[in-house]
């Protein structure tokens, strides 16, 4: 698996398309709902963590679904410590997403103004 990081607006999908040869067809934008692992590239799981109660639990359920694929984070865990708890939580449970998935992936690159940054 290939996690890609990074701000908003910094390239990560533009990146990743690039990079990966991945069309508009291979990926799957998150929602609340459910991941369609089926899709080679999972984008905006930043959203899927927000309406989920237990997202290191759903990876974690889902592993062999993911192994092969590109996921794309947005970083929300850095910054000024938001105000409301639930905001505050949400990137919380993101931050630690972030950090399961970083340890599972086999490259780990940062994005920033469309540059890669490779971590791992």
């Amino acid at each position: 698996m290939i996690l890609i990081i990074g701000g908003a607006y910094q390239g990560k999908l533009d990146f990743a398309k690039n990079a990966f040869d991945i069309t508009d067809a291979d990926v799957h934008t998150c929602g609340t709902g459910e991941i369609d692992f089926s899709k080679r590239c999972i984008y905006k799981i930043e959203e899927f963590t927000y309406g989920h109660p237990d997202p290191i639990g759903y990876f974690q359920t889902h592993r062999e679904q993911w192994q092969d694929s590109i996921l794309i984070l947005q970083d929300i865990f850095c910054g000024v410590v938001p105000m409301g708890a639930e905001t505050r939580a949400w990137r919380q449970k993101t931050g630690r997403l972030a950090q399961y998935l970083s340890k599972e992936a086999t490259q780990v690159s940062r994005i920033f103004c469309g540059l890669e940054q490779r971590l791992k």
